[in-house]
């Protein structure tokens, strides 16, 4: 098979519970392709360095993920073919939902990261339902097998359970916490060996390994216990291969990434509607799934990011954004290593590429050279917390605007200007993005706010004829707002509210989410 530059293309993201090792791993992943040349910039001078992958101020002081970011590097694999890895970093936090969502349209796989001591935990399981909606295939790691947790086969158990998944455990570790003595691969048949006083991996293999007694019965049960590797049932989402390790000591790492090479699949068709957008289509095709402003608090930047569909890309192409109709010259793409960003020449399917402008484009857009593409599945969510903006200083009115168009541009949250009225309300999936926004509108915006309480409870976007629209506004004007693009939008006080007035109103249509 001659390799096309999109076979070699692996693009996936992380999904994982906050705390399970997710930022640890992602550093040693990008430490094996040698895209980061000192491991940790993790905690190496306390928390002064934090992970270069969590570069947003309330990401570094919380030592969370808050935005998607994206980090390329590039490895060998077995036949010494270059792969090319594009791995989306996606927030673990909860309240992020809706970025996340959005990150992993724009992925061909993922791995899921399980703590060995707490197995499955919430917020996995959410990450896990959207890779299922779009069947994703996933990796499985457990993660911190050298510290005390459960039995690997209750993990393994759990797994199947409550993800209706058949697993397949590629790997199987010798005793865990004070117990480890390693890992063993059940590809090669050789032991990882922890070795020093911090007892990480540090290459030491062994081929013919001597296994304690009352190990081999487990591993015995683990490899026949469970079904064989299939790859097909692994790309269709049915089944997960399970490789366990520690990214902090480095065990399991490379087993994983090469994994990913041989196993995880190339680029995939996207849909647009009724038709599938093959990687072989000779036109550029993308869609922008995040926006991000001033990465560079230097620049008031803004840089979209665009998962290529298909094409070949080349600087100084014309591509048009279904938004705008006209053709825009893009001049300085961007390939990413977290905020060290190089400008790219070419790009082909299954890359993602960052675009600077100055919010022509938002996400939900498509990209397209003949303009005759729409990419379908990146849909805004109605929020489930609504506040009013109060500003501290009234002079600042025009930047506060300003600010929020920008932010609900990013998605980080969904702005509605009352018909009534003159205070701002923002919508939130998750308490945290209003913690983000007034942080970040101190600190890119110099605006200082606080929120309020707003008397609504959630928004639908109301659709229908333009007589029926008028006569529904004429009776509730008070509850009514725009979105950002000017939509209509019904302020519910209450979900009752709004099954009320689905009930009185049959031919509008009230929906909770809102394609782009």
């Amino acid at each position: 098979m001659t390799s096309s530059p999109q076979s070699t293309r692996r693009t996936f993201a992380i999904i994982s519970h906050p705390d399970a090792g997710k930022t640890t791993l992602t550093e040693k992943l990008l430490l094996q392709g040698g895209a980061i040349h000192l491991a940790g910039e993790v905690k190496a001078r306390g928390a002064a360095r934090r992970a270069r992958s969590d570069w947003m101020k309330i990401e570094q002081q919380r030592g969370i993920s808050v935005t998607s970011s994206v980090m390329t590097f590039e490895r060998a694999n077995e036949d010494g073919e270059v792969v090319t890895f594009n791995l989306l970093d996606t927030p673990g936090h909860e309240d992020f939902s809706e970025d996340t969502y959005r990150t992993l349209t724009a992925v061909d796989s993922a791995i899921m990261v399980i703590d060995a001591a707490k197995g499955i935990e919430p917020q996995t399981r959410k990450l896990f339902e959207v890779c299922r909606l779009r069947s994703v295939p996933i990796i499985t790691f457990v993660n911190k097998v050298d510290r005390e947790g459960r039995d690997p086969f209750e993990t393994l158990d759990e797994v199947a359970d409550m993800l209706a998944l058949d697993v397949s455990p590629q790997m199987w570790p010798i005793g865990m916490g004070g117990q480890f003595k390693g890992i063993l691969d059940f590809a090669t048949g050789k032991v990882s060996r922890p070795e020093g006083p911090s007892k990480e991996f540090l290459g030491q293999r062994d081929s013919d390994p001597a296994i304690p007694d009352e190990y081999a019965d487990e591993i015995e049960l683990a490899r026949g216990g469970y079904p064989e590797f299939d790859l097909e049932a692994y790309r269709n989402g049915d089944l997960t291969p399970v490789y366990f390790g520690s990214a902090l000591k480095n065990f399991g790492v490379t087993e994983l990434i090469e994994a990913i090479a041989k196993h995880a699949p190339p680029p995939r068709p996207q849909p647009a509607g009724e038709e599938q957008i093959e990687p072989s289509r000779d036109e550029v095709t993308g869609f922008i799934f995040k926006v991000q402003a001033n990465m560079d608090p230097n620049h008031r930047d803004r840089i979209a990011f665009m998962r290529q569909v298909s094409g070949t890309f080349k600087r100084g192409m014309k591509l048009t954004p279904s938004g705008l109709g006209k053709p825009i010259a893009i001049h300085s793409p961007i390939l990413f290593f977290a905020q060290d960003r190089e400008i790219a020449d070419t790009a082909e399917a299954g890359d993602i590429i960052g675009i600077p402008n100055h919010g022509t484009l938002r996400v939900g857009d498509t990209l397209s050279e003949k303009n005759e593409v729409r990419f379908t599945g990146l849909p805004n969510f109605a929020p489930e917390i609504l506040r009013r903006v109060q500003l501290k200083d009234p002079t600042k009115t025009k930047q506060l605007r300003k600010a929020l168009d920008d932010l609900s541009e990013e998605g980080v949250i969904q702005v509605f200007y009352p018909e009534i009225g003159a205070q701002h309300i923002v919508g939130v999936v998750g308490q945290l993005q209003l913690e983000v926004l007034i942080s970040r509108l101190s600190a890119e915006y110099k605006v200082e706010a606080a929120l309020e309480a707003s008397p609504f409870a959630t928004a639908r976007w109301v659709k229908g004829e333009a007589k029926v629209l008028d006569e529904f506004a004429g009776f509730n004007r008070a509850n009514l707002a725009r979105d950002r693009d000017g939509d209509l939008v019904f302020m519910a006080k209450s979900p009752w509210d709004v099954n009320y007035q689905v009930e009185k109103n049959p031919e509008l249509v009230f929906s909770a989410t809102k394609e782009r």
